[in-house]
């Protein structure tokens, strides 16, 4: 995860570090909001790397409820397209789909279409290192 982390804000593209991180009140709060708790695997990342800007995919964010990526909102549309309640969105695709993780921290790909694929990755970690920072 430390490894991850550092080659994320190795690749950040916000020079003027315009995303926060949060606080762990604040992610409390979050859970509070959505009724739902933040796998262990996302709340590390929203902790520590979720102030990286970098490529084309923008992860789920937490300090700033204006931004896009605001993990609540991203939610909130989300499940008013028809995911899963138990899953939750880590990333918007490019294609109206989304990345998510369920609550034991494997990921998968969730298309508009409503189906589910098979391929997954069974951190977020893996996610972020083969996917985002692949992409």
């Amino acid at each position: 995860m430390n490894d991850i982390i550092d080659q994320l804000h190795e690749l950040n593209e916000d020079r003027f570090s315009s995303m926060e991180l949060p606080d762990e009140d604040l992610l409390v709060e979050l859970e509070e909001e959505m009724l739902l708790p933040i796998p262990a695997d996302l709340k590390e990342y929203l902790l520590y790397g979720s102030d990286v800007v970098f490529g084309s995919l923008s992860p789920v964010t937490a300090s700033d409820p204006n931004a896009h990526t605001h993990l609540p909102e991203v939610t909130a549309v989300a499940w008013s397209r028809g995911l899963p309640r138990d899953l939750m969105p880590i990333c918007e695709d490019l294609e109206g789909g989304y990345y998510v993780i369920a609550s034991q921290g494997a990921i998968c790909h969730w298309h508009s279409s409503g189906e589910l694929e098979e391929t997954k990755w069974e951190t977020l970690w893996e996610w972020i290192a083969e996917v985002w920072i692949n992409s």
